[in-house]
């Protein structure tokens, strides 16, 4: 007995041991912490300006932006384009709409980048790839992949996305079959179906790698799907995300577990098991023997001939014409491969399922495209026959539009800086500002939705999906900062969405199978919305409401086979 107390009272002293200093450090850094906030606050030059009231001193607004998808909606609506909001540990935050202001910070990128929080938090899911670098970094990453993304490259791809579009078309003709009523369509959870299929595309056109999720012949769940699934798509999912921001915020927290800690690390090894060996093989096809692309160029035999994105990345890394120094290490192009899992399926599964939720909603819509659709005879259209498709192309535009798949993005200012306003906004003493003085350090948010459907920029029916307004483009939408379409999905400047020439055929491909094939409405016991809300946070997924399932994010869709 007296063995068994010594061991409790050893035990006892050991975790207050590790205990003890990681709450005395988080208490000393709450306290600087605090104190901190209190001195911003009291010098900040927007101390003024008009914003929610915080929420907590640990939670900011955080809470409320995580849990309430239309709440910025009602905030613009009470304080304007311009008011101040809080993140995490009451960290301030400004929320500029105004066009001018977003331009002068795109066009001073090496002012406004990413502040050390966000790319720290970044490294924790992707590594070291595009999305969690900046300045030179930045630079020779985007100048190796650049080549991996151009419409020559995305011509040679189109084939494969056509081709995963129609084996989609038949695992849903099969379950249609053996619906009891076929011929009146059967509820599918379309955006299941669609991660899937994006998945499939990534590997194949990313990677030359089959992962095998839409048919499943190994007869086991394919394990990537499963682990994204619970990374994004679990009732949990939305508390992990503020979690690992608070670790990027407070690194003493890195010791602390939190629910779903061990899920997010099995999903980060499995996609970085995964990406050493899609790199392994691909460098083995090409007949790469460098063990560091860094260290000198590699053989070129084999290396014609792949047309995947991995590949032409990695031609373009050991090409004697780069110098050493701006290659990629390994480490470096195994975090591009979860980066483009990440950011090439979620984002392009997300608009598809938005689309066709759009088109479900206005059926007139739908026949309208339908037509123009079924009067190409070619099964497998070339990228020049779908991008020649003009119908195709205003609804694409309008959905991309109407529901932008990322709502937002963060920068700081690295340096002191004056930005211009095309509207000036007033603060809660009634001064109006024509521009806004910000320090270094000052986060900003940027509302990419929020500016997509600006009435002062759209008209009076920005709010509504109408296809035709882009027959006649407002003239205001040309002060938009864009690298397509007058809008701000694919955001600008150097951090423009690099792969928005591969996303959009894809999606253009999808929609002329899909389309061709099935007629889609709302789920008829779910209301006139079909139930259907986005659900809260950066990238806006479709969530129901009506129907019980166990993700966070669904798109139930009356889908049936379309029949002339």
């Amino acid at each position: 007995m007296s063995a068994q107390l010594s061991v409790y009272v050893a035990w006892i002293g050991t975790a207050t041991r590790i205990v003890l200093p990681i709450v005395a450090t988080l208490s000393i850094y709450l306290v600087y912490h605090g104190a901190l906030v209190l001195y911003s606050e009291i010098t900040s030059p927007f101390r003024a300006m008009r914003g929610p009231p915080n929420g907590s001193l640990l939670m900011g607004n955080f809470k409320q932006m995580a849990e309430k998808y239309d709440i910025e909606d009602a905030w613009r609506r009470q304080y304007g384009r311009i008011f101040k909001l809080r993140t995490l540990f009451s960290v301030p935050l400004l929320h500029v709409q105004d066009v001018k202001a977003i331009s002068h910070m795109l066009s001073n990128g090496n002012v406004y980048q990413k502040s050390p929080v966000s790319l720290e938090n970044t490294k924790q899911v992707t590594g070291i790839g595009l999305l969690a670098v900046e300045g030179e970094d930045h630079k020779r990453h985007r100048r190796i992949l650049n080549q991996a993304f151009g419409y020559p490259q995305i011509r040679l791809l189109t084939e494969t996305f056509v081709e995963k579009a129609i084996l989609l078309r038949e695992v849903w003709l099969g379950l249609l079959s053996k619906s009891p009523a076929k011929e009146q369509g059967q509820v599918i959870d379309v955006y299941l179906w669609l991660r899937r299929m994006t998945l499939d595309v990534i590997g194949q056109a990313g990677f030359n790698y089959e992962f095998d999720a839409l048919q499943i012949r190994s007869k086991k769940p394919n394990e990537l799907n499963e682990a994204f699934t619970q990374l994004f798509h679990s009732p949990s999912s939305r508390w992990g995300i503020g979690y690992r921001l608070a670790r990027s915020m407070v690194p003493i927290l890195s010791l602390v577990p939190y629910p779903g800690l061990r899920t997010f690390n099995q999903v980060r090894a499995t996609m970085f098991r995964v990406g050493s060996d899609i790199l392994a093989r691909s460098k083995g096809a090409l007949g790469i023997c460098v063990p560091d692309a860094s260290r000198g160029a590699g053989s070129k035999v084999g290396l014609e001939g792949k047309r995947d994105l991995l590949s032409i990345l990695l031609r373009a890394n050991v090409d004697p014409d780069v110098p050493a120094r701006q290659r990629l290490s390994d480490e470096e192009v195994i975090s591009q491969i979860p980066t483009f899992l990440i950011a090439g399926h979620e984002t392009t599964s997300t608009a598809v399922s938005w689309a066709l939720y759009a088109l479900a909603h206005h059926p007139k819509v739908q026949r309208t495209l339908r037509e123009e659709l079924l009067q190409m005879s070619a099964e497998n259209p070339t990228m020049d026959e779908l991008n020649a498709l003009p119908y195709l192309d205003l609804v694409v535009r309008e959905f991309m539009r109407f529901h932008s798949p990322v709502t937002s993005v963060q920068r700081m200012a690295m340096q002191d800086d004056l930005i211009p306003l095309a509207s000036p906004y007033i603060d809660e003493k009634g001064n109006s500002h024509e521009s806004l003085l910000v320090p270094k350090g000052q986060r900003i948010f940027i509302p990419l939705a929020a500016v997509n459907r600006d009435p002062e920029i759209w008209g009076d029916d920005a709010n509504e999906f109408r296809p035709e307004r882009w027959e006649h483009i407002p003239d205001a939408a040309s002060a938009v900062p864009n690298v397509w379409a007058n809008q701000l999905t694919f955001f600008a400047g150097t951090h423009n969405c690099i792969g928005f020439r591969f996303a959009l055929v894809e999606i253009k491909a999808l929609l002329f199978v899909l389309i061709r094939a099935f007629e889609f409405a709302l789920d008829p016991t779910a209301g006139p919305t079909g139930g259907i809300v986005p659900t809260a946070g950066v990238l806006q997924r479709p969530r129901s409401t009506a129907k019980a399932t166990d993700l966070e994010s669904s798109l139930p869709l009356m889908v049936k086979p379309y029949s002339e």
